[in-house]
């Protein structure tokens, strides 16, 4: 039977404990595709994982890693074979099934989607759910109706990696995006991925009045509280915010004004569930989008060994974009860099 390395997550009488271990196949969950993990990506969700300091385990012992991207080794599902190049994002990965921090993995192929041509493997990691998600959001405000010409698009948290995505997806779009960021450093890597300008996020980090100057058409919101308080506060009549993130906490002590004075819509984002027509329809359009320049601005590389010691780092907010994790597999000519 096959031995691979993982990152393992185990609760004992010690407590909550994360490190490197070897596996064998025969410890992998149900699944009917098997494949090799060529790469995968450091989410804030694994940072917590790893550390403990979120609830997001849902049974012990776990392999972390909400992303990865493999090559097909088995398949008993009727659309992959052996060799396919597959994408798994989200879907319980690293919360209830074994997720890509590790070097094999078995999942249920309804979870998967194949790797678009025009799309690297390490590419569509460093993607992975942050910009699946930022994809959906911006589906969702088009679904709406929203259009460039409606004004400007603000973007909350724009320096994390649905942040990063959505402001490089909006300008593809077309439309003009203020970013908004705690991190005034960061304002010539924002503008390269296509920000027009930059607002501090103390203009949104203390409670204000339930309507406010009208500044934006849409925003997309990765931060959840008071940020997006304020960010419902300053749309514009007959607007829309896709919501998608709760770093800024969980509650919304929000007044009912801009809903029913403005006509504001509040557009609720997930990127858990399979859905995987819409997940085909994303990527697709990520591929078609996404430069692969602005890709590559937006992340860095790292082998497998230091992806542990880089996921605990994530939740202290030292990671700006996206981190994604070489797991050491050399796939075929033309699915690699």
């Amino acid at each position: 039977m096959s031995e691979f390395r993982a990152i393992r997550i185990d609760k004992s009488e010690r407590g909550h404990h994360a490190d490197y271990v070897v596996m064998c196949e025969r410890d992998l969950m149900e699944g009917d595709v098997d494949m090799d993990v060529a790469f995968s990506a450091i989410n804030y969700k694994d940072g917590l994982a790893i550390t403990g300091k979120g609830p997001v385990v849902r049974r012990f012992p776990m392999i972390p890693g909400v992303d990865l991207v493999g090559r097909v080794t088995h398949s008993a599902h009727p659309d992959f074979a052996p060799g396919d190049i597959v994408i798994a994002t989200a879907c319980g990965l690293g919360e209830a099934h074994y997720g890509g921090f590790a070097q094999k993995a078995r999942l249920s192929g309804d979870w998967l989607v194949k790797l678009p041509p025009s799309l690297t493997p390490a590419r569509a990691m460093a993607v992975g759910t942050a910009g699946l998600t930022a994809m959906f959001c911006i589906l969702a405000l088009e679904r709406h109706g929203a259009r460039p010409d409606d004004g400007l698009a603000a973007v909350t948290g724009a320096t994390g990696g649905v942040g990063s995505f959505a402001v490089a997806l909006l300008a593809k779009a077309g439309w003009r995006v203020a970013a908004v960021t705690g991190r005034g450093g960061e304002a010539d890597y924002l503008k390269r991925l296509g920000a027009s300008e930059i607002i501090g996020r103390e203009e949104f980090a203390v409670p204000g009045r339930p309507l406010q100057q009208q500044r934006f058409a849409v925003g997309v919101d990765t931060v959840g509280g008071v940020t997006l308080v304020n960010l419902l506060a300053q749309t514009q009549f007959d607007g829309a915010v896709a919501a998608c993130g709760n770093v800024g906490g969980m509650e919304l002590q929000a007044n009912l004004a801009p809903f029913i004075l403005r006509g504001v819509a509040l557009l609720g984002v997930e990127s858990v569930r399979p859905r995987i027509a819409l997940r085909r329809a994303a990527w697709a359009r990520i591929a078609q989008d996404l430069d692969p320049a602005a890709i590559d601005a937006m992340s860095e590389i790292i082998p497998f060994d230091a992806a542990l010691d880089r996921a605990r780092s994530i939740v202290t907010g030292k990671i700006r974009g996206r981190v994604v994790i070489d797991m050491g597999l050399n796939l075929p000519p033309g699915a690699a860099d």
